[in-house]
């Protein structure tokens, strides 16, 4: 009996999967514990997943606005964990950005439009944070 969606290929419905061998994206313990980008083949038991995650404007602020809500006032007492979920959603945005601009953006400019509007309200979210000196 299985609980998961299991798909036997990880191809999407458009054809177009994109694969970021980051596990830290998903695993915070990666960045605390940092391991590298291998499978942790040492470990009989592990069995290497990859998870979809959805990198859009509308994705991308919800996780933000989750932060925000679990954490509430910035302190000494969570500094250290919002800096570590907001690190990941950067590095989300840098994804989201880079496509974009490879897919969309003339030579010209050095980011997409898309990235760049996302920049600018993630940052005016960050900025309404009540500040307890953290």
């Amino acid at each position: 009996m299985t609980h998961h969606n299991l798909d036997p290929y990880p191809v999407p419905k458009d054809k177009t999967p994109i694969y970021i061998n980051e596990p830290w994206l998903a695993d915070k313990t990666r960045i605390e514990y940092p391991i590298g980008v291998a499978p942790d083949t040492e470990e009989v038991d592990n069995v290497r997943i990859y998870a979809p995650i959805d990198l859009n404007r509308r994705a991308i602020l919800r996780r933000l606005d989750r932060i925000i809500a679990s954490y509430g006032e910035a302190h000494e007492g969570n500094e250290i964990e919002y800096d570590s979920d907001v690190s990941m959603l950067v590095s989300q945005i840098e994804i989201y950005d880079q496509i974009w601009y490879v897919r969309y953006t003339p030579p010209e400019n050095s980011h997409s439009d898309e990235g760049v509007s996302l920049v600018k309200e993630f940052v005016a979210r960050l900025e309404e944070i009540p500040d307890g000196y953290a």
